[in-house]
């Protein structure tokens, strides 16, 4: 899957955003947590310019999100970096032309339980909504994902892609005479339960819908710009947040990004594309994708890193059974250290010269970054 980062003040983020109004910015409050040093080095991640723009004053925050998350998000800045200008917003919006169709008609009653009260979790056996992910939950009681099924998404299979006929991606880019289809990754659904199930809010299978938990922060970094890091530790299998962004066709993000040349702004599609390869002749407005360029969540800030990042994401179906659309959620591959860095591999083709977009220089200092480019620096 293709990833979308909009460039941050210099980093592969999604920190540079044009916006008609410039964000209020408020000083830190006196009962916001205290920075500490890190107890491990952080990861370093990745960096779409060369150079980090500064500021002579320090900006803070002392929640991003504006209170509408059930956390507060701070963004802490020690180096004084240009702030970041965007609205925060905690779901998806659809941008025009984007299909998302929510209705109870579309969900089958064997899609749901009905009939299920309190935790799903807590059943002998396991109800409807477990049947996506082979019978079982994918979470544990503890909120957490079942290591098998983790392990699974980590490591996919070398031959698990698919090869559209008729490419949306390819189309976007050249409708009358579009490439073959270059593969897309073969990915395993989280099914969630849904509004119309019986079960509660507190259901141990309604996890991503309730948004983030844990503690984190948006903080500056010498020279990748804005970063995302945890105060607390993460065990293996931990919810993180999920991408936020304004839904577009894959037409109207090419357009988006051609218009943005000018600004060198580097920004990469999140295709929605988990179950493409089921379908034939898929239409525009059914062929998506998230930009959180202008609007999105903390995710914007997760930066880059090959191959070897601590996070994971995995599409989740909460609102439809159709996969045109869905959420996608960052799980920990691993235990995470208070204060380590997170970040995520956005899929770059490094090597693909014909990418609409021109892709940043890798900084991830990953053993397996596929960046060539950074040999001789």
């Amino acid at each position: 899957m293709q990833k979308s980062i909009a460039e941050g003040s210099t980093s592969s983020n999604m920190n540079t955003v044009t916006h008609k109004k410039r964000r209020k910015i408020i000083q830190v409050e006196d009962d916001m947590e205290p920075i500490a040093k890190p107890t491990c080095p952080a990861v370093q991640s990745d960096n779409s310019n060369s150079l980090v723009k500064r500021n002579s004053k320090f900006h803070n925050d002392n929640d991003i999100t504006r209170g509408t998350e059930k956390i507060k998000i701070p963004l802490i800045d020690e180096i004084g970096l240009e702030p970041p200008k965007f609205l925060y917003i905690p779901q998806n919006i659809s941008y025009q032309d984007a299909y998302v169709p929510f209705s109870t008609a579309r969900i089958s009653d064997g899609d749901c339980c009905l009939k299920c009260t309190g935790d799903c979790l807590s059943r002998r056996v396991p109800c409807a909504c477990s049947r996506e992910t082979g019978g079982e939950f994918a979470y544990t009681s503890k909120g957490l994902l079942r290591e098998e099924f983790l392990d699974a998404c980590i490591e996919p299979k070398k031959h698990d892609l698919f090869y559209c006929q008729d490419c949306p991606l390819e189309k976007a880019k050249n409708d009358d005479n579009p490439e073959p289809c270059k593969g897309h990754v073969l990915r395993k659904f989280i099914k969630e339960c849904w509004r119309k199930c019986g079960c509660t809010m507190n259901c141990g299978n309604r996890v991503v819908q309730r948004g983030p938990t844990c503690k984190l922060q948006v903080f500056s970094t010498e020279d990748k710009g804005w970063a995302v890091r945890s105060t607390q530790y993460l065990p293996k299998g931990s919810f993180i947040c999920e991408y936020v962004g304004e839904i577009l066709t894959n037409t109207e993000l090419y357009e988006r990004n051609k218009q943005s040349q000018v600004n060198e702004r580097h920004t990469y599609p999140v295709l929605l594309d988990a179950d493409w390869g089921s379908e034939q002749g898929l239409e525009d407005e059914e062929a998506l994708c998230l930009d959180a360029t202008r609007f999105g969540n903390v995710a914007r800030f997760i930066n880059h890193r090959c191959s070897d990042s601590n996070l994971i994401e995995i599409p989740v179906e909460i609102e439809t059974p159709h996969h045109h659309y869905y959420h996608i959620a960052f799980f920990t591959k691993r235990d995470i250290d208070p204060f380590e860095e997170l970040t995520w591999d956005y899929g770059i083709d490094f090597a693909d010269v014909e990418h609409p977009i021109k892709a940043f220089k890798c900084q991830c200092a990953s053993p397996h970054c596929r960046d060539v480019r950074r040999k001789g620096w």
